[in-house]
């Protein structure tokens, strides 16, 4: 009966460990996701400044 009951609290374990990995690498893909940059960004951070026209030369 003891076996059992340890299998059954080593069991429990594990699956709070997976679970508990699984949220926190869902919650990293949202966190990376969020906060991506939408356009384009420099070197230092900034946006870029639009091309010159060819036209307007």
């Amino acid at each position: 009966m003891k076996k059992l009951l340890a299998l059954a609290v080593v069991a429990g374990g594990v699956l709070f460990v997976v679970k508990r990995n699984k949220a926190a690498k869902a919650e990293a893909d949202l966190w990376r996701q969020a906060t991506a940059p939408t356009g384009p960004v420099s070197a230092n951070g900034s946006t870029p400044a639009k091309a010159a026209d060819a036209s307007r030369n």
